[in-house]
């Protein structure tokens, strides 16, 4: 019974100790050589909210959570009669004030004929006074009616600028409520993937309310913090790749496209003392766009991972850090996830 438990023991440590022969030999293997530097982060996409500009109820919503969806893809719509309303009221106004510059067109015609003809009485009538056939008085007359014309004719003038000046109000009233009515109908920026469907058909949203939530899957990225010694040595634009948790056997090319300007203390998901004690700044490597495209069904946001950027350019990549979308040219995180 003895002999029996000792090989039992026996073998359990044989097993013990090829695992961990084993487990040191891939450790080993996927070791960072020097010029690289690595951090913890999670697959990031910017969110982008869809709101309303002004208060209004909702009508639809023909989009749901998950839902991969175009650039200027209809997300919600709302109700917009009372702004129609409007509308059509600027715009009958806008007819009205033409109607009422016709109006001074043909107005300001007949006074400036009759302005012509006082003007000419005028004339006759200082002819006929140096000749001593009309009284003074005649003049006087003659005067006082070519300065009614002329006053008639400013007039006329005057309400023609006025019915072109209410022209271009209500040509102006009738833009804005015509852009009020076409913002009724909210639509997504860029494509984009539906991350929260926050209202329902029905519901009264205040200006600036949200309706969905969108993942901007033009912009897809790792954000991840390095330390002080090596942030300091990283340059915008560097190599970098990311291994997911999800798929630790493909890397994702990626590029650095964002270093902060300052450091920070480690974020609370850095749980050894040692990396907590040390300044961090935040980085981030951003998938290329191409792999996003060709992947973007498995494009998903929070997935875990080790981002790995180049310090020295001219250092080459680990085997274990390349992967077929590597060689080809293109990654996103969006192949990874």
């Amino acid at each position: 019974m003895n002999l029996k438990r000792v090989v039992l023991l026996a073998g359990a440590l044989a097993l013990l100790a090829a695992a961990g022969l084993y487990g040191y030999r891939a450790m080993q293997g996927q070791e960072l050589p020097d010029g690289f530097a690595s951090g913890n982060g999670r697959i990031e996409a910017s969110e982008i909210d869809v709101a309303t500009k002004y208060a209004a109820r909702v009508l639809t919503i023909p989009v749901e959570e998950g839902d991969l969806i175009e650039a200027g893809t209809v997300v919600a719509t709302l109700d917009t009669r009372d702004l129609e309303a409007q509308l059509r009221a600027a715009e009958a106004l806008k007819r009205q004030s033409q109607q009422a510059r016709d109006e001074a067109v043909a107005l300001i015609a007949q006074r400036t004929s009759e302005a012509d003809f006082a003007a000419k009485e005028m004339e006759r009538a200082l002819v006929l006074f140096g000749k001593g056939h009309v009284s003074e008085q005649r003049v006087d007359q003659a005067r006082n009616q070519r300065r009614t014309a002329e006053a008639a004719l400013a007039a006329a003038t005057s309400h023609r600028a006025s019915a072109q000046e209410a022209i271009a109000a209500a040509v102006a009233d009738a833009d804005r409520l015509r852009d009020l009515v076409a913002d009724g109908v909210l639509k997504a920026p860029r494509k984009s993937r539906v991350l929260y469907r926050l209202a329902e058909p029905g519901e009264v949203l205040a200006a600036g309310g949200k309706a969905v939530t969108l993942l901007d899957l033009s912009n897809v990225y790792m954000t991840f913090f390095l330390p002080t010694d090596r942030a300091g040595t990283l340059a915008l634009g560097a190599d970098a790749r990311i291994l997911l948790d999800a798929l630790p056997g493909l890397a994702v090319p990626a590029t650095v496209t964002f270093v902060a300007p300052r450091a920070q203390f480690t974020p609370k998901q850095v749980e050894t003392r040692t990396e907590r004690d040390r300044m961090m700044f935040r980085v981030k490597a951003r998938v290329p766009d191409a792999l996003v495209a060709q992947h973007v069904e498995q494009v998903k946001t929070g997935l875990t991972g080790v981002a790995y950027v180049k310090l020295a350019p001219a250092t080459a990549w680990p085997d274990w850090l390349e992967s077929r979308l590597t060689k080809a040219g293109t990654g996103v995180a969006g192949a990874g996830s």
